[in-house]
């Protein structure tokens, strides 16, 4: 122990009393290099963000579309080939427990792949309406509640137009009006 304590002796001894210790300067290196780094790194930044927003001829969009194997010309020929099909109307009465009447009035499209589906739609329409009549009856309003409701009777109008239409899917159900009174 007694060898323990003469090295703090020694120590003590070596500074001053009164004497403050000073904090080692910086050397002008680590500022040099911190001056030039901010700058480089917000210009490699920069220049990523304009690539992806397109100012580079690139963009995310068309960076996304590389990916997946299209090139732009396919992909917008896809766009126009896409056919909007209107339903008629539909109003039915939703099911509620307390004896008071609601009604659903909606105004659905249809997003076709092709002009020949239109075709196939109007021939089996009855049973589409049929269908759309039979599962919208059966709501309470509690299931038609915020975008979980909506997006659950979305994909079932969608699963029930495409049972009912065996030849041509359906490839999405769009809502043009939506009333619940």
């Amino acid at each position: 122990m007694a060898e323990d304590q003469a090295p703090e002796e020694e120590v003590n001894e070596e500074i001053p009393e009164g004497e403050e210790l000073e904090p080692p300067k910086k050397s002008g290196m680590s500022k040099m290099i911190l001056f030039a780094g901010v700058p480089v790194l917000l210009i490699v930044v920069g220049l990523g963000a304009a690539y992806f927003l397109g100012f580079f001829g690139g963009g995310a969009e068309e960076h996304a579309a590389d990916e997946h194997g299209e090139e732009h010309g396919e992909h917008e020929e896809t766009k126009q080939e896409l056919v909007f099909y209107d339903l008629p109307d539909l109003l039915v009465n939703l099911s509620t427990g307390d004896g008071e009447t609601r009604y659903l009035k909606l105004r659905i499209a249809l997003e076709l792949s092709e002009q020949a589906a239109v075709e196939k739609v109007e021939v089996v329409m009855p049973r589409i309406v049929d269908n759309f009549q039979v599962y919208l009856r059966e709501l309470r309003l509690e299931d038609l509640n915020g975008s979980a409701g909506i997006y659950r009777m979305r994909e079932e109008l969608l699963k029930r137009i495409n049972l009912s239409l065996q030849e041509v899917a359906v490839q999405d159900v769009l809502f043009k009006e939506i009333i619940v009174q």
